[in-house]
């Protein structure tokens, strides 16, 4: 299948990009760098911003699945994530295409912000609220106007190896914990949602 990821350089979008090749499917990438991703028959990398129509459509044309995998540098100001949410659903406005749209948060945007324990509340306010406003706003525009999406929020991520074994909560229930997690378990789990969405119109915690 043709996968399309946004936000591709590192971390998870980089992780999912190298499985979803080694499984056989074929990449197109959308990153502002391109010098980390491997060179590949099945890959084609696209240079450019994810708040840039030319650069977005180009990237997603084709794709039978979208993993958005999106990040910032500076916590403190950003509207990367909602800007780029807009621009995909003028995509799939423009061509009437419907990929599937699995899109990267994390735990403690939208409805899940009650249910994290009160020290990542204490980390959130003080180091990450303008982020994740700009989530949460990020997952209300795919979820109010893109027909298919799944949102995937891990908790803490990690840097540790990919064991394809992890829990997948998509309910908030009192007292319910969302600890870390290895950015390539979240990969793991994105890619294998491309090739077969079970979590359509879902909000996917993970954690071990």
């Amino acid at each position: 299948m043709k996968i399309a990821v946004i936000g591709a350089s590192a971390g998870v979008g980089l992780q999912a990009t190298r499985l979803a090749l080694e499984k056989g499917h074929e990449v197109t990438t959308l990153s502002r760098r391109v010098v980390s991703l491997p060179d590949h028959a099945k890959l084609r990398r696209v240079q450019g911003s994810a708040t840039s129509l030319n650069d977005v459509r180009a990237a997603v044309t084709g794709a039978d699945a979208i993993l958005v995998t999106l990040g910032v540098k500076s916590p403190f100001v950003t509207t990367l994530f909602s800007d780029s949410a807009r621009l995909l659903l003028q995509v799939h406005q423009e061509t009437g295409s419907s990929p599937t749209l699995i899109v990267l948060t994390g735990f403690g945007t939208g409805n899940s912000w009650s249910y994290n324990p009160f020290p990542m509340k204490i980390l959130f306010t003080l180091l990450l609220k303008k982020v994740y406003a700009d989530k949460s706003e990020q997952e209300r525009v795919i979820a109010s106007g893109y027909p298919r999406w799944e949102i995937v929020r891990p908790g803490r991520l990690t840097n540790g190896t990919m064991t394809g074994h992890y829990r997948v909560l998509d309910n908030l229930v009192k007292g319910m914990r969302v600890g870390a997690i290895s950015r390539s378990d979240v990969a793991h789990f994105m890619v294998t949602q491309a090739e077969n969405p079970t979590c359509l119109g879902k909000y996917a915690a993970l954690t071990y």
